[in-house]
């Protein structure tokens, strides 16, 4: 797969077809994926958070899930394809398993939340795809047993909706009691989308690259650090990066 390296992380150059298309080979193949995406504030929080780093450029397949990070890498001469979204992938996931047999584990949220989305697509499809779920609260000394809990579940799929960064370093420091799975995979706050806790930005919104305007106006008191410092840090890093070039 062919992929870039921008402000020290590594990117893959797939559109989402070509990315559903090779997790569907792997699952098929009965291997294991281990997939991260990267926005700016996950960028940004990479330059110093070194587990973090480790934990997303050692995964197997990243993806752009920002805007943002699509814009800097055509500032930065090496453009890539789209944005692949994390949301519209586990959405487009979710269909794929109903599809084609697969099971799907859900695990983050509140327990109302996780429930919430588990009832939902059992109502849209089936709840023949449900392999389990689980909340997103837990003792740090938790995680093995939880790791091998989902293992044992039958899961082919994975979606960890935690925030940064525990849910990147838990899929990376536990992929390997997770080896049942075929494609783990974290979603941040897409529980929440889906559910109906959060409203997502409408699409003209999202392909402006104001996605993350919209979610800060839907909580400005615990968003306003995360979008507002994280986007003027990121548009720092993409400048002296390019005037150092």
């Amino acid at each position: 797969m062919n992929k870039i390296n921008i402000l020290n992380t590594h990117i893959h150059n797939l559109s989402m077809q070509e990315t559903l298309l090779e997790i569907e080979q792997i699952i098929d193949n009965k291997e294991q994926l281990h997939h991260v995406v990267v926005n700016a504030g996950k960028i940004v929080s990479m330059q110093d958070d070194l587990e973090l780093c480790k934990s997303v450029n050692e995964s197997d397949l990243i993806n752009a899930d920002g805007q943002a990070v699509v814009w800097a890498s055509k500032i930065l001469g090496k453009p890539l394809k789209e944005r692949v979204a994390g949301i519209d992938l586990m959405t487009n996931l979710v269909a794929l398993a109903h599809q084609k047999n697969y099971k799907v584990f859900f695990f983050g949220a509140e327990e109302e939340v996780v429930k919430a989305v588990v009832d939902k697509y059992s109502n849209q499809y089936s709840s023949n795809i449900i392999a389990g779920y689980k909340n997103g609260y837990f003792k740090k000394e938790e995680e093995q047993d939880i790791a091998r809990q989902i293992s044992e579940s039958g899961a082919n799929i994975l979606f960890v909706a935690i925030s940064s960064p525990t849910k990147e370093n838990f899929l990376y420091q536990n992929k390997n009691l997770l080896k049942n799975v075929n494609f783990i995979m974290g979603v941040g706050g897409s529980f929440d989308v889906v559910s109906g806790k959060v409203k997502r930005a409408p699409l003209w919104m999202q392909k402006s690259g104001l996605e993350w305007f919209y979610r800060f106006i839907q909580e400005p008191r615990r968003m306003w650090k995360r979008y507002l410092i994280g986007n003027l840090k990121f548009i720092n890093l993409v400048l002296k990066e390019k005037f150092k070039k």
